[in-house]
């Protein structure tokens, strides 16, 4: 039975996955102007966000998965820096929560870090 943190993540990330796919405009208008393929990188992270969300439920991908979802974290954020610069474009979207989720962004990546300590310490003692 996975604990309660990868079942907060898995549905965290299978969630936004999903969103992805049916909320594309919305995901797409996020991009900053300096990034090409908007659509195409919005797709592709939701495809990431649902495989991660799948595979930090499995115990041999848990690892490899954590690990993947920080990184994804680490690729969005420029999007979420882009909507808390141009709160113009989320008129639906406090401009206050559009820079709540930056730092909350830096927290859940500490929380997936912590949440997969027992596969990073096993990983260490089996190498």
């Amino acid at each position: 039975m996975p604990r309660i943190p990868l079942l907060i993540i898995a549905l965290f990330f299978m969630t936004g996955g999903i969103a992805h796919f049916v909320l594309a405009e919305f995901f797409v208008a996020s991009m900053p102007d300096y990034l090409g393929y908007h659509w195409e990188l919005v797709i592709i992270s939701g495809v990431f966000e649902i495989l991660g969300a799948v595979g930090i439920l499995v115990p041999k991908t848990r690892l490899f998965s954590g690990y993947g979802l920080i990184a994804l974290c680490v690729a969005v954020y420029p999007a979420n820096i882009n909507m808390a610069l141009h709160p113009e474009l989320f008129p639906d979207l406090t401009t206050a929560f559009l820079y709540g989720r930056l730092p909350f962004q830096l927290l859940f990546i500490g929380f997936i870090w912590w949440a997969i300590a027992d596969e990073r310490r096993q990983k260490k003692v089996t190498v």
